[in-house]
């Protein structure tokens, strides 16, 4: 794994919308810092990267930057508790035919 991607990683999930502008202004350099397309394991781990809200659309960037890498990033559908974000991984890899719904 990468060191721009590995250090994103390792910071953990995206913060809520409650953190500090310096806060999410750092995700987002961390973010544009990882060089593309990512890998295979580098998607999977970052899917799992998502915090619990849209981060002031941050989450966006994220979506994109897993975007970059081979399709599917999830390859079993997440639990029904899962974050909003990997739902719609699944769902676009579903939708694309590239995973079967069970």
């Amino acid at each position: 794994m990468r060191p721009e991607v590995q250090a994103f990683i390792a910071d953990g999930p995206l913060p809520d919308g409650d953190a500090s502008g310096e806060e999410i202004d750092r995700r987002v350099e961390q973010i544009h810092a990882s060089p593309t397309p990512v890998t295979a394991q580098e998607a999977r781990a970052l899917a799992d990267c998502f915090g619990a809200d849209d981060c002031h659309g941050v989450v966006r960037s994220l979506l994109h930057l897993i975007g970059t890498g081979p399709d599917p990033v999830l390859t079993t559908k997440p639990a029904p508790d899962a974050n909003e974000w990997q739902r719609l991984l699944w769902t676009r890899a579903a939708n694309a035919g590239l995973v079967r719904e069970e």
